[in-house]
């Protein structure tokens, strides 16, 4: 990229959520972006409609990547795998790949195949800590990462790269708060603070469905605390089905850990013990309500 050279073209391959919120995050914090959107042809009309996109593309994916700069990966992990070679063959030499997907050790393991050093075309992992129980174009947010992590894989060295620096820039703009972690790092992270919370609150609202009576009981004596606890339970598995796929390890282990938790928790219920519990409970809760 040449010296001085802005990210000033983006490409962003799947126009969703995240994909559509980031596009509209450029549009309100970011000057002079052409932005480019690539996904089903419903969808993608949906979002230049909305005005979130300045050209609209599906099929083919070599005319969108045409003369980007940054090209976006908002898609799902298997997509985004899927994909990874064709970009590599056809992206522009100057231009920065990055993703958005939520386990990172298996896209950076075939990045690290398909974007060599040295190579001009560079790959950039990463992963917006933000989103909602609810998918899709519609409920896009040009707010949506703004105040949250951004996790960005790699060493924090890559920031001496132009095209990097470019992007840390676009991420502060749009509100975000970028974090330098390895892969592995990242997964183990995520597979605590944000897989096995979505698979808890699917165990629990499975549960309880499961023993819904004629009358609605128990859910019909619920109050906000229920809904607030089972707001992840809202997530479709399609969006989930990847995520866990490509972190079963992890997952299989935090499981294992949390059922152990939960034994202990039932064996305390006839004492006071219980207290010691609650007040690390509720101290997460003031880290996480201070963040």
């Amino acid at each position: 990229m040449p010296a001085g050279h802005l990210i000033s073209r983006v490409t962003i391959l799947g126009t969703g959520l995240i994909g559509g919120s980031f596009a509209l995050a450029l549009r309100k914090y970011t000057k002079e972006m052409h932005i480019s959107g690539w996904d089903r042809a419903d969808v993608v009309r949906a979002a230049h409609s909305g005005g979130a996109i300045d050209e609209a593309f599906s099929g083919e994916l070599a005319p969108v990547l045409h003369g980007a700069d940054l090209i976006y990966m908002a898609l799902p992990i298997g997509v985004t795998l899927d994909l990874l070679p064709e970009i590599a063959r056809r992206a522009p030499a100057h231009a920065i790949v990055t993703d958005a997907c939520s386990t990172k050790v298996r896209i950076a393991q075939a990045a690290e195949e398909l974007f060599p050093s040295g190579n001009g075309l560079f790959f950039l992992g990463g992963h917006p800590m933000a989103g909602r129980e609810l998918a899709g174009i519609g409920h896009a947010d040009a707010e949506l990462f703004r105040g949250n992590t951004y996790a960005l894989i790699g060493a924090s060295s890559l920031q001496g790269d132009q095209r990097v620096s470019a992007f840390v820039k676009i991420l502060e703009k749009i509100g975000a708060r970028p974090l330098w972690l390895g892969a592995q790092q990242h997964d183990y992270g995520v597979g605590l603070a944000s897989h096995l919370p979505q698979l808890a609150a699917v165990a629990l609202a499975s549960f309880l469905y499961d023993r819904l009576d004629e009358n609605g009981l128990p859910i019909t004596l619920a109050g906000p605390g229920l809904r607030d606890s089972l707001r992840l339970a809202g997530s479709s598995y399609s969006t989930w089905r990847d995520i866990v796929l490509t972190n079963q390890e992890v997952l299989s282990a935090a499981l294992d850990l949390f059922a152990r938790r939960l034994d202990d928790l039932r064996e305390k219920l006839a004492s006071r013990e219980l207290e010691g519990d609650f007040d690390a409970a509720n101290e997460l809760y003031r880290l996480l309500h201070n963040m």
